[in-house]
């Protein structure tokens, strides 16, 4: 059993609901994991998840992690407390001191349910605006600009309580491809990579910073045949031996078709940890989970993992969970209070004119134009809901409708929208989703612009959509509440103070 137990506290598992169910409970008694990242689908009421965490470090120990994505703008699981603006939405602002305060807030609500390491930040450094899957989840195209806001802002975070990790080593900033559905291939030159991608992670190994989550990408410059999350010439050579870093190594999630497409479940695990990772991210079903188990105690036992590589592992992950104890902290009404007035100011500061765009009158009626009252896009389901801002925008303007398209379809509705537009004074045309601007979305929207009506494009979450249409546009980084609201204050007058955080082209 040693063997067995060794094994799996070098594993994060996942669980299927908002509670510890009696299957769940079982597995995690007879496997003993080193912790659990927890989703959107654990998570109903603050009360329920210091519940759940509590049953869970009573299975697995105190010492066992407790684990989350919540990076701020999209993607974030705890929508209960005051919701961060996207990093990209700091890198428009550009102020460290903010982003510290942003990432100090954001670890004020984990801590207080108990969670005691976050995914975040990233410092991949988004330059192409293809990228299907960072985007809004970067701040932004200056790999020092990049770095200088991501260490403030995992400062922040670890001030309050909460471990860092800055993610993707060695860079997801210039892929086309999503990794959650294939495996991305950055195919360039090692020069070209220590100015670009490396330099964030350097800049983070020299700050100490506490962890780094490694990408399922291949970089031919680096290593020909494998993935940086199954190479040991990236993970040890590189990021140990010649970068100098001392802390923990996560995987990405091994249920990701970077890895699934092309490694068995076993395979993945054990190669992961030969690689350097000193903990896997193993999401999926319970079986998967003991299939890696299974593995990692076979190659331990047979020698192709080192038991002495294993134990300095749970070293590090120990020395860690001692620095972040994990216990809960309280989180006073009043300090809730400001942490959303501060998301609020910093949502505002944040909104970003392009162009010079024309802002509606109070008394003008408003169309608003869209691909749907609400849209769903990326790996972790978010929801941009249209609807909650038609209702925020009539709460300052007059008279607001809206104007529905189908984004697959959009040539289709040429007409119905010349006919909508013939009863307003300023068209607000919304471009939503996370993914690029199909042509025919494109050529409906730029048609709109040529209907003589006054006209603003708004990019309420994928900031390169500016670049489809090249005319004036405000642009949000992102669609949780604080930004919209912000938004329609920016609309009503309020001075658009944010600079884009990356090169036009």
């Amino acid at each position: 059993m040693e063997s067995l137990f060794l094994a799996t506290r070098l594993m994060m598992v996942d669980l299927p609901g908002p509670t510890l169910d009696a299957a769940s409970r079982a597995h995690l008694e007879r496997y003993r994991f080193g912790g659990v990242c927890l989703f959107r689908r654990n998570i109903q009421s603050p009360a329920q998840v210091r519940e759940l965490v509590a049953e869970i470090r009573a299975v697995l120990g105190p010492q066992a992690w407790i684990a989350i994505d919540q990076e701020g703008g999209a993607v974030q699981r705890v929508l209960e407390f005051a919701l961060a603006p996207a990093p990209m939405a700091l890198g428009a602002i550009g102020d460290a001191k903010v982003a510290e305060a942003v990432g100090a807030a954001v670890g004020r609500a984990l801590i207080s349910l108990g969670i005691n390491w976050n995914f975040a930040p990233s410092v991949d450094v988004n330059t192409n605006p293809q990228n299907p899957v960072i985007g809004d989840r970067s701040f932004g195209a200056d790999p020092r600009k990049v770095a200088r806001l991501a260490l403030a802002w995992a400062r922040g975070l670890e001030g309050a309580g909460v471990m860092a990790t800055v993610k993707h080593f060695p860079g997801h900033g210039d892929t086309v491809l999503d990794s959650h559905l294939d495996l991305p291939v950055v195919d360039k030159p090692l020069e070209a990579l220590e100015r670009t991608e490396l330099y964030p992670f350097r800049k983070a190994v020299e700050a100490q910073i506490s962890a780094i989550m490694s990408a399922h990408i291949r970089f031919p410059a680096l290593d020909k045949r494998y993935p940086a999350t199954l190479s040991k010439k990236i993970l040890t050579h590189l990021l140990r031996q010649k970068l100098g870093f001392k802390g923990i190594l996560v995987t990405d999630a091994l249920d990701m078709k970077a890895i699934t497409q092309h490694y068995s479940v076993g395979e993945a695990a054990v190669k992961s940890l030969q690689a350097g990772a000193d903990m896997i991210l193993s999401l999926g079903k319970p079986e998967v989970q003991a299939s890696q188990a299974a593995a990692i105690r076979q190659a331990l036992e047979n020698g192709s993992l080192s038991r002495e590589q294993a134990r300095q592992s749970q070293q590090r992950l120990q020395e860690a969970a001692e620095r972040f104890p994990g216990l809960a902290r309280a989180y006073t009404p009043t300090q809730q209070k400001r942490d959303r007035a501060l998301m609020e100011r910093v949502a505002l500061q944040s909104i970003t004119p392009y162009r010079k765009p024309l802002r509606p009158r109070r008394s003008d009626r408003i169309l608003v134009v869209s691909a749907g009252r609400a849209t769903e896009a990326g790996p972790y389901g978010e929801t941009l809901a249209v609807e909650d801002f038609l209702q925020l925008l009539k709460t300052r303007f007059a008279e607001v409708n809206s104007f529905v398209y189908d984004p697959q379809k959009a040539a289709e509705f040429t007409g119905e929208l010349e006919k909508a537009a013939t009863k307003a004074d300023f068209l607000l045309l919304l471009s939503v989703g996370r993914g690029g601007l199909g042509p025919q979305e494109a050529h409906l929207l730029k048609h709109a612009l040529t209907l003589g009506k006054r006209a603003s494009h708004v990019a309420l979450w994928n900031p390169y959509h500016i670049l489809s249409l090249r005319k004036p546009a405000f642009v949000t980084y992102g669609f949780r509440t604080p930004t919209l609201k912000a938004l329609v204050r920016v609309l009503a007058g309020a001075p658009a103070q944010g600079r884009l955080p990356f090169k036009l082209r």
